[in-house]
């Protein structure tokens, strides 16, 4: 692990804004409780006066409870009469860049959700905790003073729980009442004086690592002189010995572990040494750095010679750094055209600038690559930040990116907030993906807030992809035409053409193509498979002939393989034949899936034969018989990636096959682990779910089969065909990325569909123009917005009446401002009427500006949200 020297840390964090007035002084302050709406305005006792500034966490008082906030702003004048005094400071440096206050705000802006919870994303985990409540026992026992006929069963179980586990917080004992609504029955029992209940809140759950060190104090020939007198008995001089003879070998200072490992001392020897002066003992503190343990084989060269296509956008990233305001770039390149490299060219440029990057992936599971390219052209200069890392980590990175130390930092959309002193370039790679989106409140898009934090800060946006949004390259190519109309109508002014070429329409995008793969390789032929035909012929199983064939010449060629499919499990729904009774989730009521296997990141693991929910995680075994008419012909249809997985274990028993989806990869690493050995060959066939279309470069892959291209076309949502061209063409553009080229087999029920068709000859114009045409009828995104509210509840009546409540007010609103351009659709059910015992209606509301007429209004209890990316 990386020592480091307290003061270097001290004089690199960026300086705090202070205000220190004699008079007293006011600041506004965003409180963490995510619901609140607003800020609020708050006095800073003597004792703080100078100490905080803009940015800096504190704790204050609000309504009856301790809570944390964060300072946005000092104030002249509080808006209010009377202020609350600030209590205390909890870290000495600001927790929020003023960039990062101003992103929170615009966000909070547009997404219509609090600036709490926008200000909440931004805090890093761990540092931030909420105000809960502590239950406890009044010196009350069970059937003393009360007789428990009089308390529900949720109420039994609660003073169950207490007498066992002492006081516990609410979020604590959420974890023993999954599913249950148990908070209504505690007040009943506080109200009674049988339990006790206060406002608590927790101390962060993170703080800096420190480790006792040795080093030796005086120079070698004195430690030498000393040997003979280091211990009254043999055992006792020995060890001692052993150990200084251990810190002579060592220049620096070393964790005493290593010195009780190497010499079989314990600390009590080390202190008498340290008491003869002999070596120094002290508390060192350590980084937690999660790319320490990446390997690096060997640095990449940066005379890396670019494609004509590569220099052309390279161009449009320096003249983007050269001017002051600039459009983000859309960087539109079919798979394995080389755009990593315009990232790290474009991270190289900002750094020359003296700035940093930041450089967002869709999964962690593209991080380790990445991660090993940016290391090889900036070594230690590196930072990790995603959700499977620990909270020690995650916290020693955003300090490190805090402190300036990190000039590029990588990981998913929540690394867009790592407070980087002098952000000077953002970029998204794949950034059509869902995964950008966070699809739970608060809702956000991660690429539209890393244009404005590019905005904000006067960073160059990069945002690349294979397969862009069709609503952002409409915006894009309209920029494109009217840039060429500008730049036709001032060629006639000297100097102004090129200006009107970079400039374009204001706030869209540069586009920027690169239509051909690096080294002249060329995209794999693809070839579709008709399912309807092979099942004609008498072939029932989950390969096409041309796949069963392909596979066994790859695996023959001593090449790999990728096989995808976008399920999970054995088989994904549980039918009785006599009945037709189909098995579903109590909490869900969607069919219930089998899983055979156990997870393990390498293997399939032990068979089991449970099915399972995939959206609330309902567990139970699969039935002998049918639950309704007791029959034994009850089967398990459909299939996905773990019978995939199986078949290939049939058919090719010598081949080393892997399996990649959320299963096996539940853990730490995971993701590494899995990818580590596939790149390595110590596996042949990697089966996996939406993973494998993430942009992995895997040159040995010259196969991929798509085991059923149809997975979700059908979705009654006006974005599915969207998201399935986009998630076949990834994948296809997984096969062919080396010398030894590739092919890919697309099987199809339904092989004459138009996404089926242009993805099968990896033709996004085309597709673009025909999904545009379709949009354009229905009245879909680029020509029109989209907010999503939903209501949820467990009372399915409660849920369809406020949501017809709503509506309705809705229907009056657009009516008194004549809104005509802007409609409602619903209210309605959702796809997935009900989750985890949840029922679900929502209101889809479309026009020009739909979220302007609910900006100000109360939304509490509604799922507010703007720029849906899916309408189930």
């Amino acid at each position: 692990m990386r020592l480091f020297i307290d003061y270097v840390f001290a004089i690199a964090t960026p300086p705090l804004i202070i205000c220190n007035k004699s008079m007293t002084t006011f600041v506004q302050i965003s409180v963490n409780i995510p619901a609140i709406s607003g800020v609020f305005d708050y006095q800073l006792p003597p004792e703080l006066e100078g100490k905080v500034g803009i940015g800096t966490l504190v704790t204050i008082p609000f309504n009856n409870q301790i809570v944390q906030g964060v300072i946005l702003r000092f104030l002249d004048k509080p808006s209010v009469a009377v202020t609350k005094s600030v209590v205390d400071l909890l870290d000495p440096l600001p927790v929020l860049t003023p960039a990062q206050i101003a992103l929170a705000e615009r966000m909070a802006e547009q997404t219509l959700n609090p600036l709490a919870a926008m200000v909440g994303l931004i805090l890093p985990s761990g540092l931030s905790q909420q105000a809960d409540t502590e239950f406890g026992n009044r010196d009350w026992e069970m059937g003393v003073g009360e007789s428990p006929i009089e308390f529900s069963k949720i109420q039994k179980r609660l003073l169950s729980l207490l007498q066992k586990c002492g006081s516990l917080r609410g979020r604590q004992i959420d974890r023993h009442f999954k599913h249950v609504d148990w908070r209504q029955s505690a007040q009943a029992l506080v109200r009674r004086g049988i339990l006790s209940s206060k406002s608590v809140l927790p101390a962060p759950k993170v703080r800096p690592k420190f480790i006792r060190t040795a080093q030796l104090a005086v120079p070698p020939d004195f430690a030498e002189e000393s040997m003979s007198s280091l211990g009254k008995t043999e055992a006792t001089q020995k060890r001692r010995a052993a150990a200084l003879q251990f810190l002579m070998r060592e220049a620096d200072a070393i964790a005493v572990t290593w010195v009780y490992a190497e010499s079989g001392c314990n600390l009590a020897d080390l202190q008498i040494l340290a008491e003869k002066d002999l070596i120094s003992l002290r508390e060192t503190e350590i980084w937690r750095d999660p790319v320490e343990k990446v390997k690096v084989e060997e640095a990449e060269s940066d005379a890396w010679v670019l494609t004509p296509a590569q220099e052309e956008a390279m161009r449009e990233v320096y003249s983007s750094f050269a001017e002051s305001q600039t459009r983000p770039i859309l960087l539109h390149g079919v798979t394995g055209s080389g755009k990593t490299e315009i990232y790290i060219r474009a991270a190289q440029e900002a750094i020359r600038r003296g700035g940093q990057a930041l450089i967002l992936v869709p999964e962690i599971a593209l991080t380790p690559q990445t991660v090993r390219r940016l290391l090889a052209r900036f070594p230690g200069q590196v930072g990790l930040i995603h959700s499977k890392l620990s909270q020690g980590e995650r916290y020693d990175t955003w300090r490190r990116a805090r402190a300036g130390s990190l000039k590029v930092v990588i990981g998913p959309r929540s690394a867009l907030f790592a407070p980087l002193p002098k952000v000077s370039l953002i970029v998204l790679d794949e950034f059509h993906d869902g995964s950008y989106h966070q699809t739970e409140p608060p809702f956000y898009d991660a690429v539209k807030a890393a244009q404005i934090y590019a905005e904000i800060n006067g960073a160059v946006c990069i945002l690349g992809s294979a397969t862009p949004p069709i609503d952002l390259m409409y915006q894009a190519k309209s920029a494109l035409t009217h840039s060429r109309s500008a730049r036709i109508s001032l060629s006639r002014k000297a100097g102004e053409g090129e200006q009107a070429k970079r400039r374009g329409g204001e706030g869209a995008f540069a586009l920027v193509e690169l239509p051909e793969r690096i080294a002249k390789r060329e995209l794999p032929p693809v070839q579709v498979v008709d399912m309807r035909t092979e099942l004609k012929s008498g072939n029932r199983g989950i390969f096409s002939r041309a796949l069963k064939d392909a596979l066994s010449q790859t695996l023959a060629r001593n090449e790999q393989v990728i096989l995808f499919l976008n399920r999970r499990g054995t088989a994904t729904y549980i039918f009785c034949r006599d009945c037709g009774h189909t098995l579903k989730c109590p909490r869900c009521e969607t069919p219930l899936t089998l899983h055979m296997s156990n997870p393990s990141p390498t293997r399939g693991g032990g068979r089991g034969g449970g099915l399972q929910c995939h959206r609330c995680n309902y567990t139970r075994q699969m039935p002998k018989t049918c639950p309704e008419c007791k029959s034994e012909k009850i089967r398990a249809y459909g299939l996905g990636s773990e019978r995939v997985e199986d078949e290939v274990n049939v058919l090719f028993p010598d081949a080393r096959v892997l399996r990649w989806d959320w299963d096996t990869t539940r853990t730490k690493d995971a993701h590494e682990l899995i990818l580590n050995h596939f790149t390595a060959h110590r596996a042949d066939v990697l089966v996996g779910t939406q993973m494998l279309a993430k942009g992995l470069d895997l040159p040995l892959v010259t196969l991929v089969g798509v085991v059923l291209a149809d997975v979700g076309l059908n979705l009654p949502d006006p974005f599915a065909a969207e998201r399935v061209f986009q998630t076949l063409t990834q994948v296809a553009g997984r096969a062919g990325r080396s010398e030894r080229g590739g092919r890919v087999l697309l099987q199809s029920f339904e092989p004459e569909h138009y996404v089926v068709q242009h993805a099968s000859r990896h033709d996004y114009a085309n597709f673009y123009v025909h999904e545009l045409e379709y949009r354009r009828r229905l009245g879909y995104p680029p020509f029109a917005n989209l907010v999503r509210l939903e209501y949820r509840h467990r009372d399915p009546i409660t849920a369809e009446e406020e949501t017809r409540i709503m509506a309705a007010s809705l229907e009056e609103l657009l009516a008194t401002e004549n809104r005509k351009e802007t409609t409602i659709i619903g209210p309605v059910p959702c796809f997935f009427s009900k989750v985890d015992g949840i029922y679900r209606w929502q209101i889809i509301m479309r026009g020009p500006k739909p979220e302007s007429l609910l900006r100000g209004r109360e939304l509490r209890g509604w799922r507010v949200e703007v720029g849906p990316i899916s309408l189930l």
